[in-house]
């Protein structure tokens, strides 16, 4: 099932995107989203409305909302050598703020404290319900669902800065959508990155060091994760600049296409 928010007419709903044979054999051409209730954070379930509307008649937003938004770096071995970096023997997290959050179609403000912010497309996950200390075999049970991320990093900031909270925080730093997939096995997708429709990133989530179940079970070793919260596990190799301008899409097999635009900020 792809749960999807969005609005329409200045009311904010979930939905359900469902594909129509009609338009093509591909699961990813899809055609209408029937209107459900807001997700219950008790249990995540929907309660169908009836209702439907054709995607190109509503705004999808971000899938969610996240309180927080927890990532790991280096989790692809060719990703951590392309910058010269070493795979950490702990894994390597960080936060990024709600404010960094847009969704599908939204633009990105480029950040006007950097002159090289990169792509980085990532498989995200989204916390179902609220747990803690989640031993490794118990972690689906907590999952949600996943979608698409981009991790856009400010990388001179990166490397000047010893703490990273303005290089991957930075307003619009966090793009996800377009919805979140809850059918899925995470182990073994594609992932890809296009700028301007070329291809820049092409991995598997199966090259990940740290499987999702892993990631989840170290973090929430830490710290309590909440209904709508979002792990981000990492980006293959590829990582590169985008400018004012590019369009940047980020394609997960069995999820679908996130698309921003970079555009100068006001």
């Amino acid at each position: 099932m792809r749960i999807a928010r969005f609005s329409k007419d200045g009311q904010i709903s979930f939905g359900v995107v469902e594909h129509d044979p009609a338009k093509g054999s591909s699961p990813d051409e899809l055609a209408s989203l029937t209107v459900a209730a807001v997700l219950r954070q008790d249990d995540g379930s929907l309660k169908p409305t009836g209702t439907s509307h054709a995607l190109g008649d509503v705004r999808l937003l971000p899938p969610v909302l996240p309180s927080k938004i927890v990532a790991f770096g280096r989790n692809y071995a060719e990703h951590a050598a392309e910058l010269g970096n070493e795979v950490p023997d702990v894994p390597v997290t960080f936060l990024k703020p709600s404010t960094s959050v847009v969704g599908p179609g939204d633009p990105v403000p480029y950040p006007s404290f950097s002159s090289e912010v990169h792509h980085e497309a990532e498989l995200a996950v989204v916390i179902g319900r609220v747990c803690r200390d989640v031993p490794v075999e118990r972690v689906p049970e907590v999952i949600l669902g996943y979608t698409c991320a981009n991790d856009l990093t400010a990388r001179d900031a990166q490397r000047a800065e010893k703490q990273w909270a303005r290089a991957k925080g930075f307003d619009g730093a966090c793009p996800l959508g377009p919805w979140i997939e809850n059918e899925l096995d995470p182990a073994d997708l594609a992932v890809t990155c296009t700028v301007n429709g070329e291809v820049r990133q092409s991995g598997r989530t199966s090259q990940m060091i740290r499987s999702v179940a892993e990631q989840i079970a170290f973090v929430s070793q830490a710290m309590t994760l909440l209904p709508g919260d979002v792990i981000l596990t990492g980006t293959p190799a590829g990582v590169g600049p985008v400018q004012v301008g590019d369009e940047v899409a980020v394609t997960i097999e069995g999820i679908g296409t996130l698309t921003n635009r970079m555009v100068k900020r006001d």
